[in-house]
């Protein structure tokens, strides 16, 4: 019978327990499989499962442990992709019907990368239709619901994979990130998500090789273990543009050693002028001020983003149409939002363009002039507690309309625009038991920093894990 507690701890955990050969992967991998097998059916988080190749690369790991070779950092991890992350040999559908059946023939570099260091990938985890959207939901699939109460939503677009870390299907989980993907999932679903620095991480193969809003990366139950994927998948890659010659290879080690000591540290209630629910800002209030017992200097302050309410749908709607260029005669098989947002793509003016460009220009030097007076932004990342899972999107945040069906997710897509690394973290529950996700963000290629910073609030304010009958 599986043990279904190696299912409870952490990646590091298990790489260690596996190199010792304390447990072996295939034992790590059963155990896996078997919550799969009871909880996925609840939640919906994982639609293609690769449990026979998955097995055999258990078994292949297992034998490289019993030789004696060298291991890789994430040897014998299972891990979950993201459903628009290409993996050879396994179904990828990028959540549309258009790709309902596309099995690719190679994998991104992101899940070479994972599998060179020893990952392996268990299955695809869901997605809306190419990741356009923060609620998981596709025509293909369905629905993913928070491992946290089912009829709830688990935010959007790595979806599947928060709902799967939550609930112990995996320890370790791929996704992307545009408008706020592997964040907001992370804040509903009480795990840690980061955005690196565009260009710290691969995306290839991609339509927009120039592009700073869209990255890939990492997922976890624990900042350590971010960045023990982080060390595997970042650090240069001669075939992309952006790519940045930064190693993260001893990424773990730097984030065990950050203090908050004397760190100046702000804490904005709302970057974007949607507003935040009074409760939600209490909780990352009070979370916040964990950093002040560990010696940091913490102020309630000011930054002013809102003007990227408006330059986001534009850039994101320039971005969408150029990325589905060659599909756009398929646009009536789409879903409703992927059709709809390039619609209104292709109905931007060459204005409203310039105009969004420029207050991008804007949000960067304020940001600039932000991290002069402070060494880390916190900020409530979602500003809204999970809405029930039927709906796109909620209706109101604290009790005023929005003005836009995106404006909830601004938290996050104005940092977005501003290419800096942010990671959501837990920073408690509310009344109703449910998690609620702080934003860590510091200037660019301090990833350490943010993750450190994480590291140590989820040392202060430990999250109950989400019963195993989620």
């Amino acid at each position: 019978m599986a043990d279904e507690t190696l299912t409870r701890k952490t990646a590091h955990e298990l790489a260690a327990l596996i190199k010792s050969r304390a447990v072996s992967p295939v034992e790590v991998l059963d155990a896996h499989l078997a919550v799969i097998e009871r909880v996925n059916p609840k939640l919906n988080a994982i639609v293609t499962l690769a449990a026979e190749a998955a097995r055999a690369s258990a078994r292949a790991a297992e034998d490289a442990v019993i030789r004696g070779e060298a291991l890789g950092p994430l040897h014998g991890l299972p891990i979950g992709v993201k459903d628009v992350t290409p993996t050879a040999g396994i179904r990828t559908t990028y959540g549309s019907r258009l790709y309902a059946d596309h099995v690719p023939d190679h994998d991104a570099e992101i899940v070479r990368r994972l599998k060179a260091a020893g990952a392996i990938v268990i299955g695809k985890t869901n997605t809306p239709e190419f990741a356009a959207g923060a609620n998981t939901v596709n025509e293909v699939f369905g629905a993913t619901r928070n491992p946290w109460n089912v009829k709830l939503s688990v935010g959007g677009s790595t979806g599947g994979g928060a709902a799967g870390l939550a609930a112990g299907m995996f320890p370790l989980a791929e996704g992307t990130d545009f408008g706020g993907s592997l964040r907001v999932p992370a804040a509903f679903c009480g795990v840690v998500g980061l955005r690196p620095t565009p260009g710290l991480t691969p995306l290839y193969p991609t339509a927009l090789p120039w592009d700073t809003l869209r990255v890939s990366g990492p997922m976890a139950r624990t900042a350590e273990d971010v960045a023990l994927m982080l060390s595997a998948v970042g650090g240069p890659f001669d075939k992309s543009p952006i790519s940045l010659p930064s190693s993260v290879a001893d990424l773990p080690e730097r984030v065990r050693s950050i203090s908050a000591k004397d760190l100046r540290i702000g804490y904005v209630s709302d970057i974007s002028g949607v507003g935040v629910e009074s409760e939600i800002d209490a909780v990352c209030r009070k979370a916040a001020r964990n950093f002040e017992a560990a010696g940091a200097r913490v102020e309630e302050t000011t930054l002013d983003l809102s003007e990227g309410r408006m330059a986001f749908p534009v850039l994101r709607g320039m971005a969408v149409v150029l990325t589905h260029r060659n599909r756009l005669d398929k646009i009536d098989r789409m879903g409703k939002n992927l059709a709809g947002n390039i619609r209104s793509g292709q109905a931007l003016t060459t204005e409203q363009v310039l105009n969004a460009e420029a207050a991008r220009a804007q949000l960067w030097q304020r940001t600039n002039e932000f991290f002069s007076r402070y060494d880390v932004l916190l900020t409530p990342c979602v500003p809204v507690a999970p809405f029930p899972v039927e709906q796109g999107h909620p209706e109101n945040i604290g009790g005023r309309a929005m003005n836009s069906y995106i404006d909830w997710i601004a938290p996050t897509f104005v940092l977005t625009l501003v290419s800096v690394p942010a990671a959501s973290v837990p920073a408690g529950l509310d009344s109703r038991g449910l998690p609620v996700g702080l934003q860590i963000v510091c200037p660019r290629l301090q990833e350490a920093t943010v993750l450190g910073l994480a590291r140590i609030l989820q040392e202060r304010i430990p999250m109950p894990a989400v019963p195993i009958e989620a």
